[in-house]
């Protein structure tokens, strides 16, 4: 199977995870792809194939050196996001893109423009993955994990490629923040790990944001419109108060590189009830702090503005900048620098507008910087990926496996 075939056949599964659940993982849909990548790693000839009742998968390539070298892990995850439906996901490839307009298999109106997306320019003779136009692709994350095996069958295939250990991991709700909670890392038993859950060829990424959610409830009082005066208090209307409060150049549409950001995720009310949903990230933890603090000062501006306890701002961190845990054991991207550039790789060092499984693994004591799996535009339905950025960071994969020291 090529790692095309591999890759088509994985964005098949609807896995999408969601938000409002409180079970492990968010979306039984997700176990069915599990079960699936479980089999397919027996079936691969992997070796300690186990999958946990949250859908937490593990397994090992068994070196085949004397030396003695450390054990080092590749992880991916297999959720899709919440923003965009992964369902009958139609992806479909462009052969040797030609630098033009994409209107090829996509629903009107749903063109892929270089105008528009000039990423697209970097990728001209190349083979593209794309879908209709009605869903994500799904690039992010299940071209890592295609990366990842396909890596482990050509180590397979090659045996004169010495090697030691490695171990492979698969796991739930990375795009809802939870995908490292209950990650067993005393299993997984490595030195260090790297995920394959980057953008675009020869990224790599040490630094992320520190990120939060916030839930910010408003409970208003629902009098006959006709009668309100003095009595009514609007959930909706002022949850709109609320969210004029915050800056309006701290947005995501507005900033850029290490520049943190408010984002407003969802909302829904009615009189008597509102919420507004929330994510904050900042790359540096006193600002990080900071926007945590002025959230919940302007819930109790609301409620001195009430004279009443109408608005709640409930804050919870998921993550934090791994590049702190990275910073002592530098070697660890050494290894990937020079894996890049054996593989014929420019590498392009930059912190992530984003989080990942590896930030929260990094604090839970493995040190796991990010490489590029090849996907752009995720999230939507405008995203596509490269054929042969795919089998790049596959390539990249199999050097690190040669550079282990």
């Amino acid at each position: 199977m090529t790692i095309t075939e591999r890759f088509i056949k994985y964005t098949q599964f609807d896995t999408q995870s969601s938000e409002d659940s409180s079970t492990v993982p968010s979306t039984a849909k997700q176990l069915v792809f599990a079960r699936y990548l479980r089999d397919e790693l027996i079936a691969e000839g992997l070796s300690d194939v186990e999958m946990d009742d949250m859908g937490y998968i593990y397994a090992t390539l068994k070196g085949n050196t004397s030396k003695q070298v450390p054990t080092i892990g590749f992880i991916a995850h297999y959720d899709t996001s919440p923003d965009c439906s992964g369902a009958n996901i139609k992806a479909q490839i462009v052969k040797s893109y030609d630098g033009k307009v994409i209107t090829q298999g996509r629903v009107e109106g749903m063109e892929l423009s270089p105008e528009k997306f000039p990423e697209l320019l970097e990728h001209i003779g190349e083979d593209l993955i794309i879908t209709d136009g009605t869903t994500l692709l799904g690039a992010d994350d299940k071209a890592g994990i295609a990366e990842i095996v396909q890596a482990m069958v050509y180590l397979q295939e090659h045996p004169e490629i010495e090697h030691g250990d490695i171990r492979v991991a698969f796991n739930p709700d990375e795009e809802i923040g939870m995908g490292a909670h209950h990650f067993n890392v005393e299993k997984f038993g490595c030195d260090w790990a790297y995920t394959m859950d980057g953008g675009d060829i020869g990224e790599l990424e040490y630094e992320n944001f520190n990120a939060a959610s916030a839930k910010i409830n408003i409970t208003g009082t629902s009098v006959h419109p006709g009668y309100a005066k003095g009595k009514m208090l609007n959930a909706a209307r002022i949850a709109t108060e609320f969210a004029q409060l915050l800056p309006k150049n701290e947005t995501p549409e507005t900033t850029e590189g290490y520049e943190g950001f408010f984002h407003l995720t969802g909302m829904e009310g009615n009189v008597e009830k509102a919420r507004l949903s929330y994510i904050i990230r900042d790359h540096d933890r006193k600002r990080f702090e900071e926007r945590k603090e002025l959230m919940g000062k302007f819930a109790e501006m609301i409620n001195d503005r009430y004279n009443a306890k109408v608005c709640e701002a409930i804050i919870t961190d998921q993550y934090y900048n791994m590049k702190e845990k990275i910073d002592p054991q530098m070697y660890i991207i050494d290894n990937v620098l020079k894996a890049m550039k054996d593989a014929g790789v420019t590498p392009k060092v930059m912190p992530i507008r984003g989080g990942t499984d590896g930030a929260q693994l990094s604090f839970m004591g493995l040190p796991c910087p990010n490489i590029f799996a090849g996907g752009v535009n995720f999230h939507g339905p405008y995203e596509f990926i490269s054929v042969q950025v795919m089998e790049k960071a596959m390539e990249v994969v199999v050097k690190l496996a040669t550079n282990q020291n």
